[in-house]
């Protein structure tokens, strides 16, 4: 369950600094499995910007890759399935 606008949310005993809704759109469209490029023209952003938002993503969510980033946010509920 994702924590209320602006809090961070909690793990365990480890605050995790909550996604931005272009950053959890960014996520939703690399669970559909979409490419950087098919994620930069679905949302009118660039590539570099998708980029940006995903390392970001791995940030907050301490994933190593894109992968890990889906699996994370699955297991946080942040994405549905």
């Amino acid at each position: 369950m994702a924590a209320p606008e602006g809090l961070p949310e909690v793990i365990g005993d480890e605050p995790v600094e909550s996604l931005t809704p272009r950053e959890l759109q960014v996520l939703a469209l690399v669970a559909d499995g979409l490419a950087n490029k098919a994620i930069a023209a679905s949302l009118g952003i660039s590539d570099e910007t998708v980029k940006f938002h995903l390392g970001s993503v791995f940030g907050k969510l301490g994933a190593s890759n894109r992968t890990d980033a889906v699996r994370q946010a699955l297991r946080r509920g942040l994405i549905p399935l």
